[in-house]
């Protein structure tokens, strides 16, 4: 197995931190060897001390956490298409393209690792995940500003967003070409056809 070596130990900013530390933890789960993930190894590959590590979250699961609210929440708003199926389209090929990636994956690997078990921590990571659904937010607010009747938020994470998630989490390829066309006729109530292989 061949291990990367270190990042430098060179004086940088806490967000420069925070981004080393972030980005350490996805190499980590994206690592085909299966590398062990625990507080000691993502300090060695960022490059930072492990007890800053601890000081600054606390726990794995915390840092877990903010590395997936962060990455997710860095998603630039997709442009208008003018329609509701066109943008609903053009998020859900975006979200096809980024999970086929090491990199996507690794997320989703982070956020089923860090996954709270109290339920006030469940809370604080709904209201996290909300602000994920922004983008989706302003899809229904330009709908209904051209006179279009969009689906509930719920409908919409139940029946476009989930299927990408559970194929991901059990390793079944998510098709490129025609099934984010497919959810979101089905999710607007037009024809649907088969499941794509």
């Amino acid at each position: 197995m061949t291990e990367k070596e270190p990042a430098p130990r060179t004086r940088r900013s806490p967000e420069q931190v925070r981004a080393a530390v972030h980005q350490a933890v996805v190499d980590l789960l994206s690592a085909p060897e299966g590398e062990d993930l625990n507080i000691p190894a993502i300090a060695q590959r960022a490059g930072v001390n492990h007890t800053s590590v601890y000081r600054r979250w606390g726990s794995l699961d915390a840092l877990l956490a903010d590395m997936v609210t962060t990455r997710l929440e860095r998603d630039s708003p997709l442009n208008d298409t003018g329609s509701l199926r066109g943008d609903l389209i053009a998020w859900a090929e975006a979200s096809v393209a980024s999970m086929s990636t090491p990199q996507g994956r690794a997320l989703v690997r982070a956020v089923i690792l860090s996954m709270p078990s109290s339920a006030q921590a469940q809370g604080d990571r709904a209201g996290q995940f909300r602000r994920r659904m922004r983008s989706i937010e302003q899809i229904r607010e330009r709908a209904i500003a051209r006179g279009e009747d969009p689906p509930p938020l719920e409908e919409i994470l139940d029946q476009l967003i989930a299927p990408f998630y559970i194929r991901t989490i059990f390793g079944i390829d998510v098709p490129a070409s025609g099934y984010p066309q497919l959810l979101v006729d089905r999710l607007l109530g037009g024809a649907g056809g088969p499941d794509p292989d």
